[in-house]
């Protein structure tokens, strides 16, 4: 039987129960984050399951007196422990993925598996066993807003109806078949629609988020150090990469894209209002972003130039940004959306929660930790290029 903690309390006033919690991808950039709250702030017990766990060995070793976390060295894919798992605890939180867009296009038979058929079995013990299912999916699901579609002197295109993107009315638009970016999209917006079918039919516990460009420190890997030569990692630690390397920022098609950015632990701070108010929270899809830290991508290589020459003490580059073609710089089906701003009245109604850390805030401190973490490495790597 579940404990109670005295003193802490809920949204309704009722006391929270310590529960046991399987958090499969704890050991990447958001489990990472969400199992440090879980040790610091609460008295759940933490199932963490991954195939890796550098960005958690130090909340693993030494061992915790209290047992409160261990780690499960598996993959999803073919081990028969999982399910055990899924049974020993109360709620499962899915955050296993492929979720770097280099991958879409050019991995999509990854993509899809990775998104759609490996997350099948997690549904499928959790609404068999009676268990709360919490699935991370994404913003992409979303795709193209409505006003990417009027010209772009259109004054609709101004008009929020057609570009705030809102969980329970927004349609689903994805490009053709052929630009495979899509197979991300397409493979999560799948699994939503099945969890919500177990909800409906078979009375699964569950809720739904879609990050809204989640950054932060231990954030993907930067290419070379931490991750491969030719990996491609998302925009922020590709602009941070180059940045540590003195080279320009890449600009894919002129970096036009506009996006919203929130800081992690802004991020987790609602992800754990999910945990402890099941109440409100299952049966909801959450939007979880900052709509306030809206810029395009040029001028998020323009703020991170600016911000990293302030932590580094580095002068900025005379030249700090170049453009790439999409095709060049992604491969071939490559294809995306013109914005993505969250509609916060679901989760603001549910949980209260709203973020507040501007993006000037969040790329302080993430830079800070890049240049402090990546910076000798870096160095080191310059200048012995034939070691690297």
């Amino acid at each position: 039987m579940a404990s109670t903690v005295e003193g802490r309390l809920d949204l309704d006033g009722n006391p929270i129960k310590a529960i046991k919690i399987c958090i499969i991808g704890a050991g990447g950039f958001i489990g990472s984050h969400l199992c440090e709250k879980l040790m610091a702030e609460t008295p759940h017990t933490v199932f963490a399951v991954d195939v890796y766990n550098d960005k958690i060995k130090h909340l693993l070793e030494p061992p915790r007196a209290d047992g409160r976390i261990q780690f499960h060295r598996l993959n999803i894919k073919n081990d028969s422990r999982l399910e055990g798992i899924v049974k020993l605890c109360d709620l499962t939180i899915n955050l296993a993925a492929i979720c770097t867009p280099a991958d879409y296009n050019t991995r999509p038979l990854d993509t899809i598996y990775s998104n759609f058929i490996d997350a099948l079995p997690v549904v499928k013990f959790c609404s068999e066993n009676g268990k709360r299912l919490i699935h991370f999916s994404t913003c992409e699901i979303y795709g193209k807003t409505v006003g990417s579609f009027l010209p772009k002197d259109h004054p609709l295109r101004q008009d929020p109806d057609f570009y705030v993107l809102k969980e329970d009315a927004s349609p689903c638009i994805f490009g053709p078949i052929e630009k495979q970016r899509w197979s991300y999209a397409c493979a999560k917006q799948l699994i939503e629609r099945l969890i919500y079918a177990e909800g409906a039919e078979n009375g699964l516990e569950f809720t739904i988020v879609r990050p809204f460009n989640w950054i932060g420190p231990r954030m993907d890997f930067i290419p070379g150090i931490d991750g491969p030569s030719e990996g491609v990692p998302r925009v922020l630690a590709c602009f941070s990469n180059n940045l540590l390397r003195r080279e320009p920022l890449k600009l894919v098609d002129g970096g036009e894209s506009q996006r919203t950015f929130i800081y992690i632990k802004d991020a987790i701070e609602a992800v754990l209002l999910m945990i402890e108010n099941p109440s409100r929270a299952n049966g909801q899809i959450f939007n979880v972003g900052n709509p306030n830290n809206e810029v395009s991508v040029r001028q998020l290589a323009e703020m991170m130039t600016q911000v990293y020459s302030k932590v580094s003490g580095e002068p900025p580059l005379e030249v700090p940004t170049i453009d790439v073609s999409s095709k060049v710089f992604y491969g071939e089906g490559y294809d995306d959306s013109d914005r993505r701003i969250p509609d916060m009245t679901i989760i603001n109604k549910q949980l209260g929660w709203n973020p507040n850390t501007s993006l000037w805030d969040l790329l302080d401190s993430t830079l800070t930790y890049q240049h402090r973490t990546y910076a000798e490495a870096i160095k080191k790597t310059l200048a012995n290029p034939t070691t690297s």
